[in-house]
């Protein structure tokens, strides 16, 4: 059961309202959608969610051979899961490095674990991720 909310901030811990990862998990090979980073959200079951999830994802990255867009997803619980938010296809050009961002609300009771994906258009190797965050602010 989750705990009661409080009206005072006198003792509270609210580093559960707020997880963040920035571990790459795998970059990018071809032209898979592939899952670069997740991000477990600690005791999921014994936080209340009001109002939903804030989910906030960016990622530094190389276009592998032949890639001509890429685009950013974070999805609920894997690769397959819910879509949360999508940059939409991004132009960009083979061996260039780049950095994006995208931002999104999950307005549902939310998930335990998102993550953040990458998919590079007519990519014909493997991408290569350098950096990531993937953050959550649980409202």
């Amino acid at each position: 059961m989750p705990t009661p909310i409080r009206y005072d901030s006198i003792g509270l811990d609210l580093s559960k309202r707020f997880p963040v990862t920035t571990t790459v998990g795998a970059s990018p090979a071809l032209a898979a959608e592939t899952i670069i980073g997740t991000l477990t959200i600690p005791s999921f079951a014994d936080i209340s969610v009001v109002s939903g999830i804030v989910v906030q994802g960016w990622a530094a990255y190389t276009v592998g051979t032949s890639g001509t867009a890429v685009q950013l997803r974070i999805r609920q619980t894997n690769v397959s899961g819910t879509v949360v938010v999508a940059t939409g296809a991004l132009t960009r050009a083979a061996g260039n490095l780049a950095a994006d961002d995208v931002n999104g609300f999950d307005s549902g009771a939310g998930v335990g674990t998102y993550v953040l994906t990458m998919q590079v258009t007519a990519g014909a190797a493997a991408s290569t991720v350098s950096a990531l965050y993937l953050g959550a602010i649980i409202v």
